[in-house]
């Protein structure tokens, strides 16, 4: 069976950036997608349409089709008084709620009276390579894309 748009795909996978390995599902479980409903970045679910089981290959994504380029709007001095008690430090995440929805944002600096932060994602700007093989194809469920998640063998396992 082909990879198509609402199959799930399994695969396993490791991914680089710059040669330094920043994920892999050795010794975990392969990863289970739905190709088509955006779990995975742009250019991977795009690599992974037409492949098949046992297809191993890699795939070099470009950091626009990754997690994007980095936008430079997205960092900011925000008052440290906006962190309550909170005392902050270079690396904290937090929640932040913007004028397009809620948004993560990592402290990049600390200064006397303002803090620095970083909404773009960690990756962004950033060319990763995938070395896929891939383990199982199957048509999702409608189940599944109703739920817009592949669920495990004999069911979901969690309550909606």
């Amino acid at each position: 069976m082909i990879i198509a748009k609402d199959d799930v795909a399994i695969f396993e996978y490791t991914v680089t950036a710059n040669g330094e390995q920043l994920d892999t599902s050795e010794g975990k479980e392969p990863l289970a997608i739905i190709v088509g409903q955006g779990q995975l970045v742009p250019g991977l679910e795009q690599a992974l349409i037409g492949k098949q089981v046992g297809d191993k290959f890699d795939a070099e994504i470009a950091a626009e089709d990754a997690y994007g380029e980095r936008n430079d709007n997205l960092v900011q001095a925000v008052p440290k008084a906006m962190f309550g008690d909170v005392e902050v430090e270079v690396g904290m995440q937090f929640r932040a709620t913007t004028d397009e929805g809620e948004q993560s944002v990592v402290i990049i600096g600390v200064e006397d009276d303002e803090v620095i932060v970083d909404g773009n994602h960690p990756l962004a700007g950033i060319d990763l390579a995938f070395s896929i093989e891939v383990t199982e194809v199957r048509k999702a469920t409608e189940e599944e894309l109703a739920h817009g998640h592949v669920h495990a063998p004999g069911g979901c396992g969690h309550h909606h």
